[in-house]
Protein backbone atom coordinates (compact mmCIF):
# COMPACT_ATOMS: atom_id res chain seq x y z
CA UNK A 1 0.00 0.00 0.00
CA UNK A 2 1.57 3.28 -0.66
CA UNK A 3 -0.02 7.02 0.07
CA UNK A 4 -2.70 6.73 -2.65
CA UNK A 5 -4.08 3.72 -2.11
CA UNK A 6 -4.31 4.88 1.60
CA UNK A 7 -6.00 8.22 0.83
CA UNK A 8 -8.47 5.95 -1.39
CA UNK A 9 -9.70 3.69 1.13
CA UNK A 10 -9.90 6.78 3.48
CA UNK A 11 -12.00 8.43 1.22
CA UNK A 12 -13.79 4.64 0.58
CA UNK A 13 -14.42 4.48 4.21
CA UNK A 14 -15.74 7.68 4.44
CA UNK A 15 -18.57 6.84 1.94
CA UNK A 16 -19.13 3.80 3.78
CA UNK A 17 -19.46 5.67 7.07
CA UNK A 18 -21.87 8.33 5.39
CA UNK A 19 -24.13 5.12 4.56
CA UNK A 20 -24.44 4.34 8.03
CA UNK A 21 -25.70 7.44 9.28
CA UNK A 22 -29.16 6.85 9.74
CA UNK A 23 -31.52 9.73 8.32
CA UNK A 24 -34.59 8.88 9.40
CA UNK A 25 -36.55 11.47 10.94
CA UNK A 26 -33.95 13.93 9.55
CA UNK A 27 -36.05 17.15 7.67
CA UNK A 28 -33.46 19.40 6.37
CA UNK A 29 -34.19 23.35 7.50
CA UNK A 30 -33.62 25.99 6.27
CA UNK A 31 -30.52 26.83 8.70
CA UNK A 32 -28.81 22.86 8.60
CA UNK A 33 -29.75 22.37 4.60
CA UNK A 34 -25.90 24.24 3.95
CA UNK A 35 -24.16 22.20 6.32
CA UNK A 36 -23.73 18.50 4.52
CA UNK A 37 -23.09 15.19 6.35
CA UNK A 38 -19.04 15.94 5.84
CA UNK A 39 -19.13 18.59 7.30
CA UNK A 40 -20.95 18.38 10.26
CA UNK A 41 -18.39 15.32 10.60
CA UNK A 42 -15.52 17.19 10.30
CA UNK A 43 -16.87 20.05 12.87
CA UNK A 44 -17.52 16.77 15.17
CA UNK A 45 -14.26 15.44 15.19
CA UNK A 46 -12.56 18.75 15.47
CA UNK A 47 -14.72 19.32 19.04
CA UNK A 48 -13.85 15.82 19.94
CA UNK A 49 -10.34 17.77 20.52
CA UNK A 50 -11.33 20.59 21.17
CA UNK A 51 -14.23 20.23 23.73
CA UNK A 52 -14.42 24.33 24.17
CA UNK A 53 -14.16 26.06 21.20
CA UNK A 54 -15.67 28.39 18.77
CA UNK A 55 -17.14 28.75 14.91
CA UNK A 56 -13.66 30.97 14.17
CA UNK A 57 -11.74 28.36 15.58
CA UNK A 58 -12.91 25.76 14.26
CA UNK A 59 -12.54 27.22 10.57
CA UNK A 60 -9.05 28.21 10.98
CA UNK A 61 -7.93 24.37 12.27
CA UNK A 62 -10.20 22.50 9.47
CA UNK A 63 -10.13 25.08 6.61
CA UNK A 64 -13.94 25.38 6.38
CA UNK A 65 -15.78 28.60 5.85
CA UNK A 66 -17.15 30.22 8.17
CA UNK A 67 -20.13 29.77 7.30
CA UNK A 68 -20.28 26.17 6.63
CA UNK A 69 -18.70 26.07 10.61
CA UNK A 70 -21.95 27.73 11.66
CA UNK A 71 -24.41 25.81 9.85
CA UNK A 72 -22.93 22.52 11.08
CA UNK A 73 -22.64 23.67 14.13
CA UNK A 74 -26.38 24.78 14.14
CA UNK A 75 -27.30 21.19 13.02
CA UNK A 76 -25.48 19.74 15.84
CA UNK A 77 -27.55 21.96 18.50
CA UNK A 78 -30.58 21.45 16.45
CA UNK A 79 -29.81 17.29 17.19
CA UNK A 80 -28.98 18.14 20.79
CA UNK A 81 -24.89 17.21 20.32
CA UNK A 82 -23.76 20.59 21.24
CA UNK A 83 -24.83 23.44 23.47
CA UNK A 84 -23.38 27.28 22.68
CA UNK A 85 -22.87 30.36 25.30
CA UNK A 86 -21.44 33.51 24.97
CA UNK A 87 -17.76 33.40 26.04
CA UNK A 88 -18.13 35.65 29.66
CA UNK A 89 -14.32 37.00 28.81
CA UNK A 90 -15.40 38.40 25.45
CA UNK A 91 -19.03 38.40 24.57
CA UNK A 92 -18.92 38.36 20.82
CA UNK A 93 -17.36 35.10 21.08
CA UNK A 94 -19.39 32.14 20.94
CA UNK A 95 -18.23 29.30 22.87
CA UNK A 96 -19.40 25.67 21.67
CA UNK A 97 -19.38 22.35 23.54
CA UNK A 98 -20.56 18.95 23.54
CA UNK A 99 -24.15 18.61 25.43
CA UNK A 100 -23.83 17.32 28.80
CA UNK A 101 -26.61 14.89 28.18
CA UNK A 102 -27.22 12.40 25.08
CA UNK A 103 -30.03 13.34 22.57
CA UNK A 104 -31.97 11.06 21.48
CA UNK A 105 -30.54 11.90 17.73
CA UNK A 106 -27.04 11.38 19.47
CA UNK A 107 -27.91 7.85 20.66
CA UNK A 108 -29.54 7.10 17.14
CA UNK A 109 -26.05 7.92 15.71
CA UNK A 110 -23.88 6.25 18.39
CA UNK A 111 -26.07 2.73 18.17
CA UNK A 112 -26.38 2.69 14.25
CA UNK A 113 -24.07 0.15 13.13
CA UNK A 114 -21.85 -0.12 9.86
CA UNK A 115 -22.32 -3.80 8.63
CA UNK A 116 -24.78 -3.46 6.17
CA UNK A 117 -23.19 -0.36 4.64
CA UNK A 118 -20.13 -2.27 5.08
CA UNK A 119 -21.10 -5.76 3.58
CA UNK A 120 -22.35 -4.37 0.78
CA UNK A 121 -19.26 -2.44 -0.03
CA UNK A 122 -17.51 -5.78 0.08
CA UNK A 123 -20.19 -7.31 -1.98
CA UNK A 124 -20.42 -10.18 0.85
CA UNK A 125 -23.18 -10.91 3.47
CA UNK A 126 -21.19 -13.93 5.20
CA UNK A 127 -21.60 -12.39 8.93
CA UNK A 128 -18.35 -13.70 9.84
CA UNK A 129 -16.37 -11.72 6.89
CA UNK A 130 -18.10 -8.57 8.34
CA UNK A 131 -16.94 -9.12 11.48
CA UNK A 132 -13.78 -9.91 10.84
CA UNK A 133 -13.43 -6.22 8.34
CA UNK A 134 -15.21 -4.63 11.74
CA UNK A 135 -12.83 -5.96 14.39
CA UNK A 136 -9.81 -4.61 11.63
CA UNK A 137 -11.88 -1.64 11.35
CA UNK A 138 -12.11 -1.26 15.39
CA UNK A 139 -8.79 -1.91 16.06
CA UNK A 140 -7.55 1.17 13.42
CA UNK A 141 -9.76 3.53 15.10
CA UNK A 142 -8.36 2.74 18.97
CA UNK A 143 -4.65 3.16 17.13
CA UNK A 144 -5.45 5.80 15.23
CA UNK A 145 -8.19 8.38 16.14
CA UNK A 146 -7.54 12.11 16.47
CA UNK A 147 -7.76 12.91 20.11
CA UNK A 148 -8.42 9.36 21.07
CA UNK A 149 -6.17 6.91 23.49
CA UNK A 150 -6.43 3.75 22.88
CA UNK A 151 -10.29 2.26 23.94
CA UNK A 152 -9.02 -1.35 24.34
CA UNK A 153 -5.82 -2.85 25.82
Amino acid sequence: MNGVDLFLLGRTLMKIGEEAMPVEGITPSRTTQAASLRTVLVVVADLRVHAETSVGEIATRTGLPQSAVSAAVARLKEAGAVVTAPDPADRRRVVIRPAPGVSDRVEAVRAAGVEGPLAAALGTEDPARVAEVVAALEFLADRLAPGSAPRRP
